[in-house]
């Protein structure tokens, strides 16, 4: 049994984390931390745990084997490299850091700790993802030269983000720093190492200076170019995918059809057979309690949590500063 420390209710996923823990059989919540005590307090009573108001006495419990971490982005460097050093087995939220270098600190602290480590990257489980990897792989797109993902919703349009979520020095940013991940760390998995970056980030619903709706187009040294585009204003075509190529495209509704063209299978779209589909991963959860309990490799590992930081960074400069941003 994987004893864990839920390390802050900061982050909207930390009960949906709390009770995936409690349900997979072979792990428990034993204690909650949070910078916010009376936050904490109240939690750890709903999950009939111990609350630890003293960041060190927690981590050194010895009811506690890993943390689920979910403070504010803005304290991950300093929360993840104490579990670290106390030898606790780290899952965490994205992005793992707000700058590259901070980033690389926490990495190398997991590296020299051994502990094994997770971060949510849940899109890259999908069935869509894996295939579109494949695809590249073998080549039935030709060469690849396009890539657009929209991931968003209409949580600052409808009201329904808490406030705190818009405090940029603490979560680092806005809807490009939350939702922007997904298509980020998607086209960093697809497409490679980022050569250059231009992004437009407007501000209409939410309060200033957080962004609500945002758009990145990012040039990969493949020469591939991806527009990757989030929003906290869109209540309609909340998810789109279009990977292209030079023989052929994969494509993906908002009602999660997948269609295929590739002049290298046959002629015309077609939607492929399900059965012949990869079959989605392991939720990042449990792959990262099967790593603890068994050893298997852990796909989500700290190279990912840097390269998405580095895109999430440099995005942000080229907003504020209004220029391509050379990576």
């Amino acid at each position: 049994m994987i004893n864990v420390l839920m390390l802050s209710k900061w982050h909207v996923h930390a009960e949906r984390y709390a009770r995936t823990i409690n349900e997979q059989g072979d792990a428990k919540v034993t204690c909650v931390w949070d910078e916010d005590t009376a936050r904490g307090s109240a939690w750890a009573k709903s999950l009939g745990v111990d609350f630890e108001g003293d960041l060190n006495k927690a981590l050194a419990r010895k009811d506690v084997d890993a943390v689920v971490i979910d403070t504010p982005t803005s304290d991950h460097r300093r929360v993840m490299v104490a579990a670290a050093e106390a030898k606790k087995h780290i899952f965490t939220e994205k992005a793992l850091a707000l700058t590259a270098a901070d980033c690389k600190i926490i990495a190398d602290a997991i590296a020299k700790s051994g502990v094994k480590f997770c971060i949510s990257h849940p899109r890259l489980t999908e069935s869509l993802v894996q295939y579109a990897r494949q695809a590249i792989d073998q080549g039935i797109l030709g060469r690849v030269n396009y890539l657009h993902v929209r991931n968003s919703h209409d949580g600052s349009l409808a009201g329904w983000l808490p406030d705190y979520w818009y405090d940029v020095e603490k979560a680092g940013g806005g809807a490009m720093m939350d939702l922007g991940c997904h298509p980020m760390y998607m086209a960093a998995y697809l497409l490679g190492k980022p050569k250059r970056i231009a992004s437009i980030f407007t501000t209409t619903y939410c309060p200033p200076p957080a962004d609500d709706h945002a758009v990145s187009v990012v040039e990969f040294e493949n020469n591939v170019i991806a527009v990757l585009e989030t929003s906290f204003v869109t209540p309609y075509l909340k998810k789109s995918f279009e990977l292209i190529g030079s023989e052929g495209a994969i494509v993906q509704d908002e009602d999660g059809v997948i269609k295929v063209r590739s002049n290298k299978i046959k002629d015309g779209w077609f939607i492929p057979d399900a059965n012949k589909l990869p079959s989605p991963l392991d939720a990042s959860m449990r792959l990262w309690l099967d790593g603890i309990i068994n050893g298997k490799a852990i796909p989500f590992d700290t190279a990912k949590g840097i390269a998405l930081t580095e895109l999430l960074e440099n995005a942000y400069i080229s907003h504020r500063e209004q220029r391509i941003v050379k990576i």
